[in-house]
């Protein structure tokens, strides 16, 4: 096994014993990336070629030899017995929306293809704060906009680790893609309606969303400033509570992060979970769509094989003496996406405004005299058809005359899923929840270009995340199996604000109860 075959808490423990340096670490990683990556994304790219087909494409931009200096002061300090922190010498990748200094920090859009920034986001400095190598920033959905990272810009776009020709799942894919694929152990993503736990159910990795607030979002180039959450993508649930007692916290540079003190996330893992309530919802095993055709909602239950995976879990998780919760309603579940169409769009149109080429980014070449023009032709050429397509949603249903209609319909809408959640959550209640346990996706990763383009079907691969983004509470996806064609099934914890630690205890006893199961032994197709 390689060094980059560990996980972060295996090659910590390593590198303090001194057995191994955070340079081999490096060397490793990026010894990875060069079998497995291919070619990294790139405007005006060209056609893909035979090689593209079979390459993993995290990559916008490698900083290999920035890495190397951090790996370096890495080593240095430990040798002049000091300690460099926490996550001293454990390489991570950045999704390219936050923003890092002196890099290029583009969103996967050419309106920014020639952005770099001049600060970096908290998060990032976090991890770097506490010892952890940059290796780089990894492609997206173009502004996050998508949930199959085939919208950026910036191409080839990422695959799936385990089968080559399915989408990696998105806004966050090429985070869960690189930790999937081995080539860092750690990735920093962000969930604005499921976009990390819906390409950590895809790629087989635990991601987290979590509670609102409990991570800065400085730095962060934002989607839809009320929903948008940064979190840790990992492989296991014991890295992602070493990355959240690193990123969570208070931040003075923004006026949402919450002042909540942080727990240690990894000294609740071994807590056990004997008398935690845990909810299953009938509301999250089907999905309510518009028919293509007819327009028409339709309802339809999940995959059985996704189904069983959650109902297997729950058994494992009684076993160990959680208290299972049949039956809780969570009605408003359904009406999650077409809320989200609405706020999303709104914000998202409200935070694009300021790329006009005149303040940073992509300018027209073409000479123009007129300051009207330049917006319409910078604006035009640099943004792709997803910002377009929700700049216009966005104006439409917040002007005056369609705004109580849509927009305010939506907050309303928004309001009554957070109840839901806040009933079940509720210790005085009926339910008395520490947790609800649900699929992750309605289907395991599709194929490449399948549902690119249907903006609507592409949306409903996010049904049963957004309503954790609506409500501001945290989730986390964890690895459930594989389904019959040997892609990775997601499962699914939801709780009340601020108790990432007791899910990423849950998702620990689950682990736990399923390390000797056999497709936890299976490698994902661009590693065999």
């Amino acid at each position: 096994m390689e060094l980059c075959d560990l996980s972060a808490h295996e090659l910590a423990l390593l590198l303090r014993q001194r057995r191994i340096s955070a340079v081999e670490i490096l060397e490793s990683s990026l010894k990875r990336i060069a079998a497995v990556d291919g070619r990294p994304g790139t405007l005006d790219s060209g056609p893909l070629n035979a090689e593209d087909e079979t390459r993993v494409h995290s990559f916008i931009t490698l900083t290999a030899e920035r890495a190397r200096a951090q790996a370096e002061t890495v080593d240095r300090k430990f040798a002049a017995g000091e300690d460099p922190g926490p996550l001293a010498g454990i390489p991570f990748t950045v999704k390219d929306i936050f923003c890092v200094e002196d890099t290029p920090s583009t969103a996967a859009s050419r309106i920014l293809a020639n952005f770099r920034a001049p600060y970096t986001a908290t998060p990032v400095a976090r991890m770097e704060a506490a010892g952890a190598v940059m290796l780089g920033k990894v492609n997206l959905d173009e502004f996050t906009y998508g949930s199959s990272n085939e919208s950026s810009a910036f191409q080839p776009s990422p695959r799936n680790p385990w089968k080559l020709d399915r989408v990696p799942g998105g806004s966050s894919g090429g985070s869960t893609a690189s930790v999937a694929a081995g080539e860092a152990p750690l990735s920093i993503g962000t969930d604005t309606a499921g976009s990390i736990r819906q390409p950590a159910a895809f790629c087989g990795v635990v991601g987290m969303k979590p509670t609102y607030g409990r991570v800065s979002r400085y730095g962060l180039i934002a989607f839809a400033s009320s929903l948008d959450c940064p979190g840790p993508v990992a492989r296991n649930v014991t890295d992602a509570a070493l990355m959240m007692n690193t990123i969570a916290g208070a931040d003075p540079r923004d006026s949402t992060a919450a002042a909540v003190a942080v727990p240690d996330y990894v000294a609740a893992l071994e807590q056990g979970i004997k008398g935690l309530r845990i909810g299953l919802s009938p509301d999250y095993f089907r999905i309510t769509y518009p028919n293509p055709q007819t327009g028409v909602f339709e309802t339809q239950p999940l995959p059985a094989e996704i189904e069983a995976a959650v109902r297997r879990a729950a058994d494992l998780l009684a076993a160990q003496g959680a208290e299972i919760v049949e039956g809780v309603p969570m009605p408003n579940t359904r009406f999650g996406i077409p809320a989200y169409f609405v706020i999303s769009r709104v914000e998202a149109a409200s935070n694009l405004h300021r790329f006009d080429g005149v303040k940073y980014g992509y300018r027209t070449p073409q000479p123009m005299n007129d300051l009207r023009e330049m917006y319409r032709q910078s604006r035009g050429q640099g943004f792709g058809a997803q910002p377009k397509l929700r700049i216009l949603m966005g104006m439409y249903v917040s002007a005056a005359q369609y705004s109580e209609q849509y927009y305010n319909r939506a907050l309303r809408v928004r309001t009554l899923i957070r109840q839901d959640f806040e009933r079940v959550f509720d210790p005085k209640g009926p339910y008395r929840l520490n947790a609800l346990l649900t699929p992750t996706t309605p289907t395991t990763a599709f194929k490449m270009a399948a549902l690119y383009g249907d903006s609507v079907l592409m949306q409903y691969a996010d049904q049963l995340t957004v309503p954790a983004n609506h409500a501001g509470v945290p989730g986390v996806s964890l690895p459930g199996g594989l389904d019959g064609e040997g892609l990775p099934i997601g499962i699914q914890l939801l709780g009340p604000d601020y108790t990432e630690d007791v899910l990423l205890r849950i998702g620990r006893a689950y682990e736990t109860a399923t390390e000797t199961d056999a497709w936890r032994k299976v490698r994902p197709q661009a590693l065999v």
